[in-house]
């Protein structure tokens, strides 16, 4: 190993005990999130004043500690953001930081963080050529997205500029839609998973017709165990990420070892072997390769099979009044165990108190919390996190040498940001416009502006003149294979005339560097939330940005106040509940699926994406006016055909308009 690069092991972790279990088991890196811009807020998390006396413990061990700050920021909390920047700056020192929001990029400069700035997967840097514009943004990392196959991260590693490294998930849970692409849970409830809120609800319950209901969209976790060899020979692939910040300090120092284990004996059949048994032990959900491998890729969502986090060690009995149920190993004092399915009505999570042996009797404790309907027999019981004596004695030790480490005189925060400069405003007054975004061709009049997703096929059908005066859209997600397709088609539509297109992530601006004679606008799907990364997008070349509908008006009102860009919005139109490269075989397409709320839902293939879209419309076109006044001069309407085989609905969504984003 001493002529090969060693990839740091990155731990996660929810709170002291998950920390002190990736020292123990001497992880490189321990990721973290604070009690605020967490993309993971149902973990405990950590105080700055906790967070420091942890991060000096693990310097002194040889373990760097990387904080996620890993949310949209929105106007209100950019001062707060900073601040808290400047705060881990002065007591923590952490590494790195992991962002998702552009402005997090900003503010880490004018605060003075001198640590590493890595983007989170939910910043979405999916295509080689977009490695160049997070180096020109000051990023020093990129987290991979969890879709990759082992081909696609050769070709990123490949791309990848000197000074920039990327980190790629090797465990954990898997979403079902591709990270920073996913508005499920916030179009059902404002509850924004690009804010640390998502309820999940890709792990319900769905129903297809009279089929009984299934888990149709719920993955197993991904583990690329003895598939991490050909890592070992990507340079630029300078960490592997373990995920869980919900999970307990078990599962956090199995994962590391077996990982360890895997890295450095990679032709040790013997270390493999007991590198897997260290897996098993770690009580994650079932586990595929996914799609990593290119030649044989496996779908990580099988309906009819388990998808619950936990190993299953039984099922509910009833005994006269009692339930039980006779675990099929045995239980340590301190054990953890989950009744019931996490969206089960009456699911509840039971400290073991005493050790019970294997086949022995757990009766079920009565709880004055749980008001709700006794559990049925049958009902299965999982084992989600242990206390093995002798992990938990190397924890008590480690937290006896925290007392050497005791928490700093905290520091507090004058930082104020230096906020950008807005637009110039024009002379003349610019009239507002509506777009209308086309799949295919329109065969009749458009009254609005025309737009089209930037497709070769549409690109040849629209006739030049119309093409030249429309705007033209980039997908929400580019894969490493589709870089030399699009830039091919974006030639190909300058050659015809179009001087406007629509960019959808940032690190798309990578193919218009050199194309000085068009405008591009930044998308919806750009998750632009703050003047601070509208004023990046303006860096970088942008004309204007299109905000994603899933912002309310609280949010649009502050954002509208002397933004540096011209803005727009989406009023109208099939907004997806996500986008996602997973689907069941057994989901067909443009076909209605039911939650257990009876919310429907459909799925339909566009490239090598799967949309997955509402059974009801965004319409906020009453508001349009409101949004004139605040100063929006866009306002688009997204089409897409209605599926013959799903009911018209008599409802519209105004998505979080009145609510407040959490």
């Amino acid at each position: 190993m001493s002529n090969k690069h060693i990839p740091e092991i990155m731990a996660p972790a929810g709170d002291g005990n998950a920390f002190l279990a990736a020292v123990a088991a001497g992880a490189d890196a321990v990721y973290v999130g604070l009690k605020h811009f967490s993309a993971r807020m149902q973990a405990q998390n950590f105080s700055i004043s906790e967070l420091a006396r942890l991060a000096s413990l693990g310097r002194d061990r040889g373990t760097k500690t990387y904080v996620a700050m890993n949310t949209l920021v929105k106007p209100q909390d950019v001062e707060s953001a900073g601040r808290l920047i400047d705060r881990l700056q002065k007591n923590v020192k952490p590494f790195a930081l992991i962002v998702q929001d552009l402005a997090m990029l900003t503010l880490a400069r004018q605060a003075g963080f001198t640590g590493e700035l890595h983007l989170s997967t939910l910043a979405n840097v999916t295509h080689p050529a977009g490695l160049e514009i997070a180096k020109k943004l000051g990023a020093n990392r990129v987290v991979l997205p969890r879709e990759l196959n082992l081909d696609e991260v050769k070709l990123m590693a490949e791309a990848c500029p000197k000074d920039l490294d990327l980190e790629i998930f090797v465990h954990g849970a898997l979403c079902h839609c591709v990270s920073g692409r996913c508005y499920w849970s916030s179009y059902l409830g404002g509850k924004s998973g690009l804010r640390g809120r998502c309820v999940q609800p890709c792990r319900r319950l769905y129903t297809q017709g009279k089929d009984k209901p299934e888990r149709l969209f719920s993955c197993s976790d991904l583990s690329l165990d003895v598939l991490t060899k050909p890592l070992l020979s990507m340079n630029r692939v300078t960490a592997w990420k373990i995920e869980g910040r919900k999970k307990g300090p078990h599962y956090v120092y199995y994962t590391v070892k077996a990982y360890q284990m895997l890295r450095d004996n990679p032709q040790d059949g013997q270390a493999k072997k007991t590198a897997m048994e260290l897996l098993d032990q770690a009580l994650g959900r079932p586990s595929s390769h996914a799609l990593f491998l290119p030649q044989r890729p496996f779908q990580p969502v099988q309906p009819k099979e388990e998808t619950s986090s936990g190993r299953l060690i039984g099922e509910i009995k009833r005994d006269q009044k009692k339930l039980f149920f006779e675990p099929r190993e045995q239980l340590e004092t301190g054990d953890l165990v989950r009744v019931g399915y996490e969206d089960q009505p009456g699911h509840r999570t039971i400290p073991i108190r005493r050790r019970v042996p294997k086949r022995g009797r757990m009766d079920i404790p009565f709880s004055k919390q749980h008001t709700g309907p006794a559990l049925p027999t049958g009902t299965k019981v999982f084992l989600v996190d242990r206390r093995e004596p002798e992990l938990m004695k190397r924890i008590k030790e480690l937290e006896k040498e925290l007392d050497f480490f005791p928490a700093p005189e905290p520091k507090e925060s004058t930082f104020t940001p230096t906020w950008p400069k807005a637009a110039p405003r024009s002379r003349t007054r610019t009239r507002s416009e509506a777009v209308t975004l086309y799949r295919q061709p329109s065969k009749g009049k458009i009254w609005d502006r025309a737009a089209y997703w930037l497709e070769r096929s549409i690109v040849g059908k629209v006739p030049s003149k119309i093409a030249s005066r429309a705007q033209w859209w980039l997908p929400p997600v580019i894969w490493p294979d589709e870089d030399k397709k699009y830039r091919s088609v974006i030639k190909e539509a300058v050659r015809k005339g179009v001087r406007e297109f629509v960019l959808n992530a940032p690190w798309q601006a990578a193919y218009f560097e050199d194309r000085k004679n068009v405008t591009i606008i930044a998308g919806p799907f750009c998750n632009i939330a703050n003047k601070f990364a509208l004023d990046v997008l303006r860096d970088l070349g942008f004309s204007g940005a299109i905000i994603s509908p899933e912002l309310p008006l609280e949010d649009l009102q502050a954002l509208a106040q002397n933004p540096p860009l011209p803005l727009g919005f989406v009023v109208k139109g099939m907004w997806p509940f996500g986008i996602s490269r997973f689907l069941a075989d057994t989901v067909p397409f443009d076909e209605a699926v039911k939650s257990p709320m009876h919310e429907v839902a459909f799925v339909r293939k566009y490239g090598q994406n799967n949309w997955i879209f509402p059974g009801w419309e965004l319409d906020l076109t009453k508001e349009t006016r409101t949004l004139e006044k605040l100063g929006f001069k866009t306002f688009v309407t997204m089409l897409e055909p209605w599926p013959r085989n799903v009911p018209r609905p008599n409802r519209t969504s105004e998505f979080n308009w009145r609510l407040k984003l959490l």
